[in-house]
């Protein structure tokens, strides 16, 4: 039994350490600006982190010092933990399932639009009192600023490779028919009645293109890649600790097995 406790309390040691990428991923999400301004993911995933970080070491405690209500704890808790992990991973992949941008002539970055994104994102940001925040925050941003220092001439500038989020909030949308002056300030056309984004672009450098559907739709589309990528560490560590609690969970039989036999034979002898 000792012998199978100590397996249990190394697997869970693993199992420590696989809360790490979860945590990471969490982190990673809350330091990158869009994530930093619109605060949904990030969080769920560094708590779900840190509760496998706990239920792990509980697991650890109960191996090494052999307690087994400790133990029981552990795989009931990291059961939860795993079912709740499944639920996000696959909520991730089916929320950031559509949203992939559109090409436009002689132009090497995509444009985005609102609609092709899933309706649970969109409701992120429908809402004006919701945008209204996440607006504010990324016009406090650098990123468009950034633009007019990397691209002088046009032609650089629409040979340019932007993140959906500058593609979408730091310009007019192609189909406006704007006048490229410099990468934040464009001459209007006649007619500039396109689109209703093509009526909200102001060359005043903390509107730009922020109260555009484009904006939204760069910022989901700037979500989504980030977020998938986030899943796909999920996904892996998901099926690393799914492997170490079923060998964590053929331990513990053991060991429970172990005992039986050995209060057996005592009683017999």
């Amino acid at each position: 039994m000792a012998l199978s406790n100590n397996v249990i309390g190394a697997i869970n040691f693993v199992a420590m350490l696989l809360s790490i990428p979860v945590i990471g991923a969490g982190i990673w999400l809350a330091s990158e600006q869009d994530n930093s301004c619109v605060k949904i993911l990030q969080w769920p995933v560094i708590i779900l982190g840190i509760l496998i970080l706990l239920v792990a070491l509980l697991g650890f405690v109960g191996g090494f010092w052999r307690v087994p209500w400790l133990l029981v704890v552990y795989l009931i808790g990291m059961l939860v933990l795993i079912v709740l992990l499944v639920c996000l991973v696959v909520f991730v992949y089916m929320v950031t399932n559509r949203g992939s941008g559109h090409v436009e002539p002689s132009r090497a970055y995509l444009e985005y639009r609102l609609d092709d994104f899933s309706g649970w994102l969109r409701r992120r940001v429908q809402r004006s009192y919701k945008w209204d925040r996440i607006r504010s925050c990324l016009s406090s941003t650098s990123m468009c600023a950034e633009l007019n220092q990397s691209y002088r001439m046009a032609q650089d500038f629409f040979n340019a490779h932007l993140t959906p989020l500058q593609s979408g909030c730091c310009k007019p949308p192609t189909k406006c028919g704007y006048t490229f002056v410099n990468p934040t300030y464009w001459i209007s056309p006649i007619d500039n009645t396109a689109d209703m984004d093509c009526l909200q672009w102001s060359n005043d450098q903390t509107q730009l293109c922020y109260s555009c559907d484009s904006c939204k739709a760069g910022l989901l589309a700037n979500l989504r890649r980030e977020w998938r990528r986030a899943d796909i560490v999920l996904l892996l560590t998901l099926v690393a600790l799914i492997s170490v609690y079923l060998i964590g969970c053929c331990a513990f039989r053991n060991a429970k097995t172990e005992d039986l036999f050995r209060k057996y034979k005592q009683g017999y002898t």
